[in-house]
């Protein structure tokens, strides 16, 4: 049976469920990506950093 990608993701998602792997994210405003890139060299946490987007929408 040849792998996939699809199907590798999958099994590894479920593999990592049934071992209590968890993702750790930490949520900044894009605004202030510059400071998540500080925290991030700095080492302030475990995991990765995810850019919110805070800047109003164009109409």
């Amino acid at each position: 049976v040849p792998s996939t990608p699809r199907r590798d993701g999958r099994d590894f998602l479920a593999l990592a469920a049934r071992h209590g792997v968890r993702a750790t994210t930490h949520a900044y405003p894009l605004s202030e990506a510059q400071r998540a890139l500080r925290d991030l060299k700095a080492g302030r946490f475990d995991g990765a950093a995810v850019l919110v987007n805070d800047f109003p929408a164009r109409t």
